[in-house]
């Protein structure tokens, strides 16, 4: 089952993580100066992500990503690289199936 994780990086800042059902991360958050935006933020990869004009893809040079949009164009989300197309939309899919009722795990 897909879960969010929400805890402090190195700096002391917030993020969030979602982490699919193999345990991988498939999106991963900015970073936020209060827990509150960070959770706001886990609210807004679960409304958006059902929705597919939300989700960027991109071609970098080492590979595929993309990102995830809120509603007013800002990114919420962004994935991993992936070594192919094909695989990133798989991440795409394992973001609009498991965010919308993902459990947080608040780990700070």
């Amino acid at each position: 089952m897909a879960s969010f994780q929400v805890f402090r990086d190195v700096r002391g800042e917030y993020r969030y993580r979602l982490k699919g059902d193999n345990g991988e991360i498939v999106l991963a958050s900015e970073a936020y100066t209060t827990k509150t935006s960070a959770l706001s933020g886990v609210e807004s990869v679960k409304r958006n992500a059902p929705i597919e004009e939300q989700y960027r893809r991109k071609q970098i040079s080492t590979g595929y990503c993309f990102n995830l949009l809120a509603a007013n164009g800002e990114i919420v989300g962004v994935s991993e690289v992936y070594m192919s197309a094909a695989a990133r939309d798989k991440g795409i899919e394992a973001v609009k199936r498991g965010a919308p009722s993902a459990p947080i795990n608040d780990l700070v």
